[in-house]
């Protein structure tokens, strides 16, 4: 049996537009979905996907994140926060007898946002 795949995702620049980051977690500002975002957790999510947002927007900030995505209709599983804007780095291990990966990178331009990608 298959577990379903994990999904980290990005917020800003990735499911919505990026803006300068001391405006995104500011009650004033307002997300602006990018295109495909909301059918692609769909299919994600009827395929059993586990979602989990992460951003670089600090913990501080949690309360106004979640309004502002549930009000643009983005759901997930998990919502991790105050990762920073660095470099992102995801070490896994490998399954017993197998030498698939288990963990892939993908990198898309920023508010580009992910219809396209393929998982």
């Amino acid at each position: 049996m298959k577990r379903p795949k994990t999904v980290f995702c990005d917020i800003d620049g990735t499911l919505v537009e990026h803006v300068h980051p001391g405006v995104s977690g500011t009650p004033q500002h307002s997300m602006i979905i990018l295109k495909g975002t909301i059918e692609k957790l769909v299919e994600w999510d009827i395929k059993g996907y586990n979602i989990i947002l992460t951003t670089g927007r600090r913990e501080s900030a949690r309360a106004e994140t979640e309004r502002q995505l549930g009000e643009i209709g983005i759901f997930y599983d998990q919502l991790i926060m105050g990762i920073g804007g660095g470099r992102r780095v995801l070490i896994n291990d490998l399954k017993p007898n197998s030498q698939e990966s288990t963990a892939i990178a993908i990198n898309i331009k920023r508010n580009k946002g992910i219809r396209d990608v393929k998982i």
